[in-house]
């Protein structure tokens, strides 16, 4: 029998060779996907492991609280308070009782009582509230920032919809006061140590940048386990790691001298004494802890109202004219043999180039003695004592090891170093008397530690102690002795010199409008003309003053200058003087320089209390504490918080003594101030930044604003004395 031929194409499935590769392909493509999903750590340049933590974790960050800026006594110059975020909730869907709204029911309403406590116009805040398709609004920056005293008085509106977003901001008490040291903070994002986005405040200027690190802190986080709700999941681990708060900085200043000087300038400016630019700066003879610095113009670091953002103090140069003849006067004593009685020819001189360098008196005074040619300022005498006893190889070195030409090292960033070249004949001989070299503030300071302290240079400080978070003090300020540059000899020889400078008259000494009797103060003055691109400008001048006292040994010494001092005449000695004598007779009176027990002196009758620092206390609390201790403080404002205080903490006061307690109060009334003596009116207005204006030097018996009217910042207060009074009436009765 025949077999029948079977077709094998019915059964079988014909592959292409290239179909057979590419599925190959595939399939060891797979292979190896596989393999690196499961054994590399990075996939497509991401981080498997941390993306899948990231989508099954979290990571909260525990912010640091910043540490605050004191002064030596404990005053808060610097610290957080809470701020406010006005809000309003726009959404009908937010109320679920009608009888209790959670969202804005009547805009105009609101708007009408929000106009009356905040600074923004009923008009401007009707279109924040007409905002169509917004679950919530804000009312932009007028209405951000706000205080407690703020929020309180929106809250006690009752309005429905009205709520705040409570943050941190940095806060300055004292306003306008030593803000070029102080600085200032402000809210900035950064990144964590994690790497999050976190909102932080951060240094700007002074201390609080210099030292950002020391306030910041640390940051803590939480990091747990969360389910895809985002809650926390049972049972699992949590990771906490505290926050490390920042640490406080006591200042060396003090706010009581710093006040002083403030005092002074405000003193002067009433009297129409008018200048470009002021600074002073005091310090500790005995240990270079620098007590106070003001520089005018200033500004308020809760505003921040700056116009200019350098130091004067330590961030300015300039050319410090005739108080440079101090160091170089030294430089001769050290590296020459000094004959303080050899004569020499005042008058001009003429540089081998044909310069003609003179005195401020071109005439000279004839023949003079080189003593007499330090008290008179003599250029001339500078001149001669180069020439004949020392190159400009030796000056330029002694400069340098006074600390001219090189930073100081305070704690205030952008200090600068000033300039100390000079190579041609002209330019040495200049450099003598402080012409084409620039030299700061707190370059003078450190160099006057040396005549005060025997020829022993010391290091200037700014900071008293830091204290950490747990209490623990990690620095303390001190003395702090760099070197030997002048013997004392030479130093004594410089004190007799600087105190010529003011022991006479007009036709003996430069210094004579600040002979204070009993002070035994000594200085040296100093003017320089303002270089410009054309030369010298004769009516462009920086004075400046360079002392201590008492002069047998020195507990204080200040650096003072002024470009274009004025006294509104022409005149350029009367502003600086009035300034200078002010400032040595209240810090005399406070450190009892010259109270040989150092104790103050206090009747049997009269009671004494030393006063704590009261910024940041209850009101009531402290009121009632000073009652009881016999004393009657003046408080202005009802806040529920003090935010200044006069006399400041470390103070011995009396109860003949007056004590201002300033309060968180924003809608402060003029004070009563009749039978205030005019010292007192002034320390009052000036805590409550109120301008004034004053006729006589008596006690006040008449002010042009009556006791609880408005304080506005155009207003300008005019105070009588009863002095004044009387003179009137004597008038009348003629």
């Amino acid at each position: 029998m025949k077999k029948k031929k079977t077709n094998k194409s019915k059964n079988t499935i014909n592959f292409h060779w290239s179909i057979i590769l590419l599925g190959l392909l595939l399939f060891f493509g797979l292979i190896y996907r596989a393999c690196e999903l499961a054994l590399s750590k990075k996939i497509d340049g991401i981080d498997i492991q941390e993306f899948a933590s990231s989508r099954n974790s979290t990571t909260k960050t525990l912010p640091a609280e910043r540490g605050r800026i004191l002064d030596v006594n404990g005053n808060v110059l610097a610290e957080n308070v809470s701020s406010y975020t006005l809000i309003a909730y726009l959404d009908p869907k937010r109320t679920t009782d009608s009888k209790k709204p959670q969202h804005v029911v009547d805009k105009e309403f609101t708007a009408q009582e929000l106009s009356k406590v905040l600074d923004i116009s009923y008009e401007d805040l009707l279109k924040y509230l007409n905002k169509e398709g917004v679950y919530q609004t804000e009312f932009g920056p007028k209405a951000k920032g706000l205080s407690e005293l703020e929020k309180d008085r929106i809250k006690d509106l009752n309005l429905p919809g009205i709520s705040f977003i409570e943050t941190k901001k940095r806060y300055y008490p004292y306003g306008d006061f030593m803000s070029y040291t102080i600085g200032y903070a402000v809210e900035k994002v950064v990144e964590d140590d994690k790497g999050n986005k976190v909102t932080k405040l951060v240094g700007e200027m002074g201390i609080e940048k210099y030292y950002d690190d020391i306030l910041s802190g640390k940051d803590g986080y939480t990091f747990y386990q969360r389910d895809r709700n985002g809650y926390k999941i049972p049972g699992t681990n949590e990771i906490t790691v505290a926050a490390v708060n920042g640490s406080d900085i006591y200042l060396s200043f003090d706010a009581n001298v710093v006040m002083f000087l403030e005092q002074a300038l405000d003193n002067a400016e009433a009297k129409k004494y008018k200048w470009e630019w002021y600074t002073i700066i005091v310090a500790n003879a005995k240990t270079g802890a620098v007590l106070g610095a003001v520089s005018n113009p200033s500004f308020d670091p809760n505003k921040r109202n700056i116009k200019n953002y350098l130091d004067y103090t330590t961030g300015v140069a300039f050319e410090p004219g005739s108080t440079m003849k101090t160091w170089t006067y030294m430089a001769v004593m050290e590296n020459s043999k000094y004959n303080g009685n050899a004569k020499y020819k005042s008058g001009t001189y003429t540089a081998s180039d044909g310069t003609v360098i003179g005195d401020w008196k071109r005439s000279g005074w004839g023949n003079i003695t080189y003593d007499r040619g330090f008290a008179l300022s003599s250029n001339t005498g500078i001149i001669s004592l180069l020439r004949n006893n020392i190159d400009k190889d030796t000056l330029r070195s002694y400069y340098s090891k006074l600390g001219f030409g090189t930073t100081t090292g305070v704690p205030i960033p952008n200090e600068v170093n000033g300039k100390i070249s000079f190579k041609y004949e002209t330019e040495y001989y200049n450099a003598g008397f402080g012409q084409g070299i620039t030299t700061t503030p707190i370059q003078n300071i450190k160099a006057l530690t040396s005549i005060a302290n025997d020829g022993m240079l010391l290091q200037p400080y700014y900071v008293d102690k830091i204290v950490d978070a747990d209490g623990t003090v990690s620095y303390r300020g001190g003395r702090t002795e760099l070197y030997q540059v002048a013997s004392k000899q030479t130093t004594d020889k410089m004190k007799n010199l600087m105190e010529d400078v003011i022991a006479g008259d007009s036709n003996t000494c430069t210094g004579y409008p600040y002979n204070m009797p009993g002070y035994n103060l000594i200085i040296k003055t100093g003017s320089a003309q303002v270089a410009s691109s054309s030369g010298y400008d004769t009516g462009e001048v920086i004075k400046g003053i360079a002392g201590m006292w008492p002069k047998e040994d020195p507990e204080i010494i200040f650096y003072v200058a002024a470009k274009k001092p004025n006294d509104g005449k022409g005149g350029r000695v009367t502003p600086m003087s009035s300034v200078v004598k002010e400032i040595v007779k209240n810090i005399s009176s406070y450190y009892e320089i010259y109270n040989s027990n150092k104790s103050t002196v206090i009747s049997k009758t009269d009671k004494s209390l030393k006063l704590d620092s009261y910024i940041s206390k209850d009101t009531d609390r402290i009121v009632s504490s000073l009652k009881e201790a016999g004393f009657n403080p003046i408080v202005i404002g009802t806040g529920n918080k003090i935010i200044k205080q006069f006399p400041g903490a470390g103070t011995i006061v009396t109860t003949k003594d007056k004590i201002f307690l300033i309060t968180n109060d924003k809608d402060i009334k003029m004070p009563n101030l009749t039978k205030y003596s005019l010292n007192e009116a002034r320390t009052l207005l000036n805590m409550l930044n109120i301008k004034f204006t004053y006729e006589g030097n008596g006690y006040v018996y008449n002010q042009s604003i009556p006791a609880g009217g408005d304080i506005t910042d155009d207003l300008v207060l005019y105070l009588k004395d009863n002095y004044v009074k009387e003179e009137s009436e004597k008038e009348k009765e003629k």
